[in-house]
C-alpha cells in the first residue's frame, strides 16, 4: 500500500510539472510573408482559418497599425481584422505603430510611435493596451538607451510582453507562400520543415533553460499570422502535445516567477529572455538552431526576385 501511495503521488507530481507554453503572434494584422496576398478578403480568410485551429487556446497579439498591411486595408478593414482577434479571446498588445528598429531610432521618436499606435488598439479593445512587444526585440543597444525606454514603458503603464522560443519562422513563411503561386512541391518540402525546424526550437530551448535557469519554464513562443502557420497550426499544436505541452495565457506564463529575473542585458541583438538572463549571469552563450541552408537560400533568391 505505502509504495503505491507513492507511485499516486509521483504520478501527480509529474502531471503538474506538464509544460507550459503561450502563444503569441507580432506584426498583426499580418506578418511575414509579404510575397502573399494583402487585400482584405485574403486576410480576412487567413485571420479566420489561423484563429479557428486555436479555439480555445489563449493566444496574444501585437499589432503594428501603421504597417504597410494595414494600410492597405485601410481602416475599416484594419479593424475588422482586430475584431476577430477580440472576438476569439485573444490579448491585443502595443508592437508600435510602424515597427521602428529601437536600435537605429532615437527615444524620442520611438515613444512617440508607440503612442501613435494607441488610438487604434483602444478602438478594438476598448482601453489602453497593457503589454508592449519591441519591434525584432531590439531594446536597447547601450544601458543608457535601454534604461530610459524601459523608464518611458513602465510611466505609460506597459508590461514587457517577453519572448523564449524566438525563431525564424518568417523565412520560411516568406518561401511557403511564394511557393504556393509557383511550386506546390516546395511549398510542401517548406511547411514540414518548418515542423521539424519549430520542434528543434522548442528541444533547444527546452535544455537551455535548465541550464540558465536550473529548470523549465512556461515558455513563451512568438510567431507571425501568415499563411504558414494558418496552414501549418495542426501540425505545430499537435508538435507542442507531443512535447507535453498545454498552451496557457500570456498572462498565466509570466506568473512563472523566472520572469521576475535580473536583466541587464543591453546589446543590438534581438535576442531571447534566456538568452539575456545567461548573458546578466555571465554564461557563455549557445545560440538556436538555424533554419536550413536550403530554406535561408530560397529565401533569399525569391527575395531577391521581388525587391
Amino acid at each position: 500500500m505505502r509504495w503505491f501511495l507513492l507511485l499516486v503521488l509521483l504520478s501527480s507530481a509529474l502531471h503538474g510539472q506538464q509544460r507550459r507554453v503561450a502563444i503569441t503572434f507580432d506584426d498583426l494584422p499580418r506578418g511575414g510573408d509579404s510575397a502573399d496576398g494583402r487585400n482584405l478578403a485574403a486576410v480576412q480568410e487567413m485571420t479566420t482559418r489561423l484563429l479557428g485551429h486555436l479555439r480555445d487556446i489563449p493566444v496574444a497579439g501585437f499589432v503594428n497599425p501603421g504597417s504597410a498591411t494595414a494600410q492597405i486595408l485601410g481602416e475599416p478593414g484594419f479593424q475588422s481584422i482586430l475584431r476577430l482577434w477580440v472576438e476569439s479571446g485573444a490579448i491585443l498588445g502595443n508592437h508600435t505603430f510602424s515597427h521602428p528598429d529601437y536600435n537605429s531610432t532615437l527615444l524620442d521618436e520611438y515613444s512617440a510611435d508607440i503612442l501613435k499606435a494607441e488610438p487604434a488598439l483602444v478602438q478594438a479593445i476598448g482601453q489602453r493596451p497593457v503589454y508592449f512587444r519591441h519591434p525584432f526585440l531590439h531594446a536597447g543597444k547601450e544601458p543608457e538607451t535601454r534604461q530610459a525606454l524601459d523608464r518611458f514603458l513602465a510611466e505609460r503603464g506597459y508590461r514587457v510582453a517577453p519572448v523564449t522560443l524566438d525563431n525564424s519562422d518568417y523565412l520560411f513563411a516568406f518561401v511557403y507562400a511564394s511557393a504556393l503561386e509557383d511550386d506546390a512541391v516546395l511549398a510542401r518540402r517548406v511547411r514540414a520543415a518548418y515542423i521539424d525546424y519549430m520542434d528543434s526550437i522548442f528541444a533547444f530551448f527546452e535544455q537551455w533553460s535548465k541550464e540558465v535557469v536550473g529548470r523549465e519554464i512556461a515558455q513563451i513562443l512568438l510567431l507571425h499570422a501568415n499563411r504558414l502557420n494558418a496552414d501549418a497550426m495542426p501540425e505545430l499544436l499537435a508538435m507542442m502535445k507531443r512535447r507535453g505541452y498545454r498552451a496557457v495565457s500570456l498572462d498565466e506564463a509570466l506568473t512563472d516567477p523566472v520572469y521576475q529575473s535580473r536583466d541587464t542585458y543591453a546589446g543590438a541583438g534581438g535576442i531571447s529572455w534566456i538568452h539575456r538572463w545567461a548573458h546578466t549571469k555571465g554564461m557563455e552563450v549557445r545560440w538556436e538552431p538555424e533554419e536550413p541552408k536550403w530554406v535561408r537560400d530560397e529565401f533569399r533568391r525569391r527575395r531577391a526576385l521581388r525587391d
